[in-house]
This record gives structure tokens, C-alpha cells and sequence, in this order.
């Protein structure tokens, strides 16, 4: 080593010399003005070791195991679950103030209200057999004259119809003439018996006896106004007893008439009021009462022929005009929430109940009937709570991949293994459901196409295709060019429907 070389190393020495003397001034100085000892200044603590309460595959929440390993489901390392994360048990979950309006979350209230056996039906109005007139020829004779009417005229009461020749009665009067000027009142009451059987009216007799000429020519009048229905009778034609002449239909009522499939017309009853709305009088509801119930019931529809009658003020109602018919029933309790509040997959319906701002837990629910928009609800909730209406679709799924289970359903669910790892089948839905919007092109009770947006997981761009439905009653509500969010699954060959909501445009 040349002198050179050994002038630098030893610079070099006496800087990190002075740089070593320095921090360790630096440090005494530092203890003395804080009254505390070097030592107890630090850069950083060391890390706290977070707490793991289980390990679980995100895919199967509801399996826990309690040593990390590979999934059994899935091709994937175990994820832990610690102590001091937001924590949720198996039947609650909890969403953030920012996603609930970041959703549009909305909330209904489960009411108790009362419905009734209604039965809504199509009908059609008809005249009113009842309310029939038939004119008839008293007696043999001839058509001198028929005045202007037509079927399907509509007339007044006592409006003539036509005039008659009655060679019979011209006779009889003749004979009641000569006795009456006989002076004999026994023989004279006799003969006038006589005019009154032969169909003589009493008004025709009076005007014989004031006048005394015979009258052989006689109007035939309508005994009511209505709708002439036939008219039989023709200028020149020879008319026998009791021919008929015309029928006349009354307007004051009309009957309308429907077909009640026979599983709903067992609570109906004659004298029973109903509504009904014609399409020729949007908006106005009018009364009809049940006047018979024909006892018959037609074996190919399987349905009960009811006829209900209703005033017609005015002439308004025609025959030929259809409209719909409520029958109210027994009125019920029953429990009601809006229709989109409830998730039905087919096998089961959920109802998501509101515990607390941004707190919701699943409920399985037994449904009933729909009543307009409203669901009538058998068992699982109670009058007063607040159940999700809207967006459920999501908080469903973000439940499923947390493991939340329906209130009763954690108690079926599988215990929690100790051995390390549990090799039983995943659910399949945890495996492949999916989650898409879509609007309907084509429906069917059993099939929905859909033109869907793109499925990433899938690889599928945006198409349209046909889905298979898990249940017909998916498609309850649903019309076609209606967007929709939905859950599909693939089944063997075929992608399957499992649950669907509308959606706003």
C-alpha cells in the first residue's frame, strides 16, 4: 500500500469516527431534555399479532375450519377470518351508510290489513230475458196496415205496431148491438161476457157502446217499451189466434253474464252485489246484483255461468259490451308487503328485515296470494317491521358470500368442522350464480330471453339468449321489453333462472 492510499483510508476512519461521535451526542442531548432515556425512543412499535377466530373459502362461507390449508372446494388457500374485523354473525349482515344510498335502498313496513276472497272475472252484457214482451193476434183475421218498424228499433210504450181486420169481432159486436137494444140487462151483460172472452179490450167495448157502430178494424200496440226484437208481422198477411206478432225486449235493466271457474263460485250467492268497470266507461264503476247462478257447470272450461243484473238508466248499456266483473268475497286478517320486497327462488321466498341503519337479516317467508301489488304473507314476519323493498337482489348475493343465513335456516346449517378440513359437496349455487341485468325479448312459462349485458366471469360478451326458469312463478309480474336483474345458475346443460326482480330503466 502506497503512502497515498493509506492518507485516504485513514480520512475515511476519521469520518465515520465523527459521524459515530455525533448521533451519539445527538442521543444524550435527546434523553436529557425529555427526561426519559434514549432507549425509550423508538421509530416504530412492533406490530400487535392480529387474532384469527377461523379460516373459511370465500366461495362456501359457511364452512369454518380451524387450521389454514387448501380449500376443499376450490383450488385456492384458505382465507383467515380475524377478530378485529367488522364482524357478523350468521344471520345478520351490515351494509355501509354510502352503499345503502349508493343502492337507493327502500324500505316498506309489513301491514297487517284485511282481503277478501275476491273473484274478478270478464263478462258481457245481455238483455234481460226476463223483461220480454210478446204480442200476439187475438184472434183470426187480416194485416191492413204495419207502420214503420224494424228489429232492432227501440220503442215506446203503447207504440202501435200494426192494424187488423177482425171479421170475428165485427160479428160479435153486431150481436151485442142487438141485444142491448133489446132492453134486457141479463142478456145484454151476457153478450158483453162474450166480447171480453173472445180477447175483446175493455177499452174497444166502451168506444162499441158509445158510438154503437161495430169497430172491426183494431191497432195492436206494444204492452212495454223496449228493443223490438222480432217483428213477424207483414202488410196483407192473414193472421190466426194467438199468433205472434212481435217480441219486445225491456231496457230498463240488462243482465251481464260470466263464466266463474267453478274453485271460486262456491262462495257466491243470488242477491250478492258486485262491481263492474265497461270498457265503454273507463273509470266508472257501476252495481249489479247476482240474480241467478245456473246450476250447470260447463265440463270443458270447468266454470259456473253467473247472470247478475244491473239498472240502465238512460239506455246506455247495450247488449254485446264487455267489462270486468269484482265479486267481493269474506273479508280476512291477513299480513301484506309490496310483491318486490320477497325473493322467490323456487323452493323458498326470503324477505330481507330491517334491525338497524344499514343492519338487515334474512327471513324465510310463506306466501300467499297477490293481491295487486301486495303479497299476502303466511308466516315469518310480523306487523310492523321494515323489510327491504328494493335492491335486495344485491344485498342477497353480498349475504351469500358472507355466509348469512334466513333466521331459522343457522340451526340446519352445517356445524363447523374441527378436523381440519370438511370434505363435503359446496352448494351449487355458491359455485356459478351469477348475477346480470337484462331486458326481456321473449317469455314463456317455463323460458325468458333476454338480451343481457356482458358476463365477465363467463367470458360472454352481451347477447341475447334464452334461460331456462327454476319455477314457472318466476315470471309472475314480468311482461316482455321489462328490464329485469337476475340470478342464473348453470344445471347440466341448460342456465337456469333462479331469481329475478325488476329493475328501473
Amino acid at each position: 500500500m502506497n503512502t497515498s492510499s493509506r492518507n485516504i483510508l485513514a480520512g475515511l476512519t476519521l469520518v465515520a469516527a465523527g459521524i459515530a461521535v455525533g448521533w451519539g451526542v445527538a442521543q444524550w442531548r435527546a434523553g436529557h431534555l425529555s427526561g426519559s432515556p434514549a432507549a425509550n425512543v423508538t421509530v416504530a412499535s412492533a406490530p400487535t399479532e392480529r387474532k384469527v377466530l377461523y379460516w373459511y373459502d370465500p366461495m362456501v362461507p359457511t364452512q369454518k375450519f380451524d387450521k389454514p390449508g387448501k380449500s376443499p372446494y376450490m383450488d385456492m388457500p384458505l382465507m383467515p377470518k380475524y377478530a378485529d374485523e367488522d364482524t357478523q354473525d350468521s344471520t345478520g349482515l351490515s351494509v355501509s351508510a354510502q352503499a345503502v344510498q349508493a343502492l337507493g335502498l327502500r324500505t316498506a313496513e309489513v301491514l297487517q290489513g284485511k282481503i277478501g276472497a275476491d273473484v274478478n272475472v270478464v263478462g258481457t252484457v245481455l238483455l234481460n230475458d226476463r223483461d220480454v214482451s210478446i204480442v200476439q193476434a187475438r184472434t183470426a183475421g187480416f194485416v191492413e196496415r204495419v207502420y214503420a218498424r224494424a228489429a232492432g228499433d227501440v220503442i215506446a210504450a203503447g207504440a202501435p205496431l200494426a192494424d187488423l181486420l177482425l171479421p170475428e169481432w165485427i160479428a160479435a159486436q153486431r150481436e151485442f148491438l142487438s141485444v142491448r137494444a133489446m132492453g134486457d140487462a141479463p142478456l145484454t151483460a151476457a153478450a158483453r161476457q162474450r166480447l171480453l172472452l173472445l180477447g175483446m179490450p175493455q177499452a174497444l167495448i166502451a168506444q162499441v157502446e158509445r158510438t154503437g157502430e161495430p169497430k172491426g178494424l183494431y191497432t195492436v200496440t206494444t204492452p212495454q217499451g223496449g228493443l223490438v226484437a222480432e217483428l213477424m208481422v207483414r202488410q196483407g198477411m192473414t193472421v190466426s189466434a194467438g199468433e205472434s206478432l212481435a217480441r219486445v225486449n225491456g231496457l230498463a235493466t240488462v243482465w251481464i253474464e260470466a263464466a266463474v271457474p267453478e274453485a271460486q263460485s262456491g262462495p257466491l250467492q243470488v242477491g250478492q252485489t258486485a262491481q263492474v268497470r265497461l270498457a265503454a266507461f273507463p273509470g266508472e264503476v257501476l252495481k249489479a246484483r247476482i240474480v241467478s247462478i245456473l246450476p250447470e257447470a260447463n265440463r270443458d272450461t270447468r266454470t259456473v255461468r253467473v247472470r247478475l243484473e244491473m239498472a240502465n238508466p238512460g239506455q246506455r248499456l247495450k247488449a254485446g259490451m264487455s267489462g270486468q266483473i269484482a265479486l267481493k268475497g269474506n273479508e280476512q286478517p291477513a299480513l301484506l308487503v309490496p310483491s318486490e320486497a320477497v325473493i322467490r327462488t323456487g323452493k323458498r321466498a326470503l324477505a330481507y328485515v330491517v334491525d338497524g341503519p344499514g343492519k338487515f337479516h334474512p327471513v324465510e317467508v310463506q306466501v300467499g296470494a297477490e293481491v295487486g301489488d301486495q303479497l299476502v304473507v303466511n308466516g315469518g314476519l310480523a306487523a310492523g317491521q321494515q323489510v327491504v323493498a328494493s335492491a335486495q337482489f344485491l344485498i342477497d348475493s353480498e349475504a351469500s358470500l358472507r355466509g348469512v343465513l334466513p333466521a331459522g335456516a343457522a340451526a340446519s346449517a352445517p356445524a363447523s368442522p374441527h378436523n381440519g378440513h370438511d370434505t363435503s359437496s359446496p352448494p351449487a349455487a355458491a359455485t356459478n350464480a351469477f348475477v346480470v341485468r337484462g331486458v326481456i325479448e321473449e317469455m314463456s312459462p317455463t323460458e325468458l330471453t333476454l338480451a343481457h349485458e356482458a358476463v365477465p366471469a363467463l367470458q360472454w360478451p352481451a347477447m341475447t339468449m334464452g334461460f331456462k326458469l327454476s319455477s314457472p312463478q318466476l315470471a309472475t309480474g314480468l311482461s316482455v321489453r321489462q328490464q329485469v336483474r337476475f340470478t342464473f345458475s348453470k344445471q347440466g346443460e341448460d342456465y337456469v333462472i333462479t331469481a329475478i326482480e325488476k329493475v328501473q330503466p
